[in-house]
């Protein structure tokens, strides 16, 4: 398979051509890994790559046969590394398949390497001293986003068509927002974190992917939703597949317009007018749409602290793990500044204060999943501004604490993190870019707990009334390959002559 027949096809799609006999699982993994060799070393998207494992049987599942990359973190495949983005953990191997690793291999996903995280996940840039910064295929000059930069960077320049992501901020639907992709951030308790956890971040993080089309997202998830034994949280099972659901027509739905985040930032004027252009789209496909005002329930002040707290006593946990797994002392040779500084606040948060914390997490919960007795769904920017240029995330935070570095943390992403607290499904979805740039600018939807069918089947129709697909990064240059970083040209969702 060429290379560049290889990029005009979504994940579903390759897999429906390793159904039908017309190419083999093995060409894919081949076509990836020319991929990889040809865009890698210009984004630095992929930490590290390795030969496939898995040969699953052609037709076995929807995604039998496609090529895949997980995240540096969170998710464990046996005998491979696993290091969190950090030269504290730095060689770390993971001893056994976490359950989604388990998952991704029924699935039917033939996984090729893992792809770059910020330090313990802890950014919305990707620009981690232990590899290096990830860069945005759209500029090379801007960050992709994070905390999955390198997922989405790789998704963005055609080396596979999925990849794994975590969000506990955000840290899908920014990277997807900055990139062009599609990103879900799926239910609290959707899909399992275990067996070394039960929970990350104390029900912030979740687990999910980043993709070209909606479907491709909505299919895995199908693939990989549902509790382990011992789980935390319990997410009611879908009526439908959510592939299916992607497909259907979502109806009339009352859908609330948020342009002003909670902490009062002004938006740039490019993502407020695609903002209000997503609102005359819904409004023209028979949607009701108002604006709104939203309560966190706290202040924002309040909200940042109980973030700061909860996240940092987390980071203690995992870094003194860590330093006495890899037998290597905290300091400034091992731990970037401002980890360092959130490993400090946090040695000093209280009991009381962490359950505080927790007790701030319900009333935003409750005051969130109040607001979708009012209104289907949440329309937001995802993001405030374009993609940061690489190395200039930081400006503004030097020297800050562990609850600073949070604040400047959310302050470059405002509008995401609150339905992490809330725990409730939320997606960016590609629908604009940038006049003066041609940069992406994602646009957020959110619903209430459990309804990702709700998203997934106003995410398809938004798909085919406003098609993204078209919309490419240009070519990197040089001899990049057929379409490469022209990604996808079409979804080639029919039958084509495939050359071997």
């Amino acid at each position: 398979m060429k290379l560049h027949e290889y990029t005009e096809y979504d994940a579903v799609g390759l897999a429906e051509l390793v159904a039908r006999g017309d190419v083999t699982a093995a060409e894919l993994t081949s076509a990836a890994q020319d991929a990889m060799t040809a865009v890698n070393p210009r984004i630095n998207a992929v930490v590290e790559n390795w030969p496939a494992e898995d040969a699953p049987g052609p037709g076995s599942t929807p995604l039998a046969g496609v090529p895949f990359l997980i995240k540096d973190l969170a998710v464990a495949m046996k005998g491979k590394r696993v290091e969190l983005g950090s030269r504290l953990a730095a060689g770390n191997v993971a001893a056994a398949d976490s359950f989604l690793m388990r998952r991704f291999r029924r699935a039917g996903l033939v996984t090729l390497g893992r792809t770059a995280s910020p330090e313990f996940a802890y950014s919305t840039t990707t620009e981690p001293v232990l590899h290096g910064a990830v860069r945005n295929p759209w500029d090379l000059t801007r960050t992709p986003g994070g905390s999955s930069g390198g997922s989405a960077a790789a998704v963005a320049a055609g080396i596979t068509p999925i990849a794994h992501a975590t969000d506990a901020a955000g840290s899908i639907r920014v990277p997807a927002a900055s990139t062009g992709l599609f990103g879900l951030k799926p239910t609290r308790g959707r899909v399992s974190m275990g067996p070394d956890a039960d929970e990350v971040f104390n029900g912030l993080a979740v687990h999910g992917v980043l993709s070209r089309t909606v479907r491709d997202s909505a299919t895995l998830l199908d693939l990989i939703q549902g509790p382990e034994s011992g789980d935390p949280y319990f997410a009611e099972p879908p009526r439908r597949p959510y592939a299916e659901e992607s497909t259907r027509d979502p109806g009339r739905l009352h859908i609330g317009l948020l342009t002003i985040p909670w902490n009062g930032r002004v938006v740039e004027p490019a993502v407020h007018d695609a903002t209000l252009a997503a609102g005359r789209l819904l409004d023209s496909l028979g949607h009701r749409v108002e604006p709104t005002g939203v309560s966190l329930g706290v202040s924002w002040e309040e909200f940042v602290l109980a973030n700061a707290r909860l996240w940092t006593a987390n980071l203690v946990t995992w870094i003194d793990g860590f330093a006495e797994a890899c037998g290597r002392p905290v300091n400034e040779t091992t731990v970037e500044p401002e980890m360092l500084a959130s490993y400090t606040w946090g040695r000093r948060v209280s009991g009381a204060e962490f359950v505080q914390a927790l007790e701030v997490r319900n009333r935003v919960a409750r005051s969130i999943g109040a607001h979708f007795d009012r209104h289907d769904v949440l329309l937001t920017p995802t993001l405030p501004e374009l993609p940061v240029a690489i190395g200039t995330y930081h400006h503004g935070a030097e020297g800050a604490d562990g609850r600073g570095w949070l604040e400047h943390l959310f302050h470059r992403s405002p509008f995401t993190a609150a339905f992490n607290v809330a725990g409730t499904p939320a997606m960016s979805v590609p629908l604009a870019a940038d006049p003066a740039t041609g940069m992406p600018i994602g646009i957020q939807f959110a619903a209430g707990y459990g309804r990702e069918d709700v998203l997934l089947r106003l995410a398809g129709q938004l798909e085919r009334a406003a098609p993204w697909v078209q919309r490419t990064p240009p070519r990197m240059g040089g001899h990049t390959p057929g379409r490469l970083m022209g990604l996808v040209g079409s979804e080639r969702l029919g039958a084509v002559a495939i050359s071997r």
